[in-house]
């Protein structure tokens, strides 16, 4: 069994489930919600929501479990520079870079996605990375 510490692994998830809140809520979503080309009613319910946000936290605690995974095999490479905390960071960054820009740019490519609103959700999950790398590193 890898000793991978699932304090931080949960922490992490629920950092990355707050930070996905505030990017697409207080601090960016009007422009999300512009980019993305969602028509609020009013009439939204935060009960019709409990599926997806569960579906939400499952999803940011396996990718926090994996991240936990590659850092604990990748820290004790030379090839990551940085110690602590940063050792984390760049690590998920590198993860960021090499797995999720390049997967989900397929959707720009190839499925018509809106190239803007591909940044977007790339500048998201650098900010969501990040903070779980540090999260995972430190604990």
């Amino acid at each position: 069994m890898l000793p991978i510490n699932l304090m931080a692994v949960s922490l992490a998830a629920l950092a990355a489930f707050i930070l996905g809140f505030l990017f697409h809520g207080p601090l960016f979503g009007k422009l999300w919600m512009k980019l993305a080309d969602v028509h609020p009613t009013g009439n939204e319910k935060f009960s019709d929501m409990v599926p997806q946000l569960l579906w939400n936290l499952l999803s940011n605690f396996i990718t926090a479990y994996g991240l936990a995974v590659i850092y604990l095999f990748a820290s004790s490479s030379p090839f990551l520079s940085g110690v602590g905390i940063w050792r984390g960071v760049i690590c998920a960054l590198w993860v960021w870079f090499g797995f999720l820009v390049t997967a989900t740019s397929i959707e720009v490519i190839w499925m018509g996605r809106k190239a803007k609103l591909w940044l977007f959700e790339c500048a998201c999950s650098f900010v969501v990375m990040a903070a779980m790398g540090a999260i995972i590193a430190s604990l």
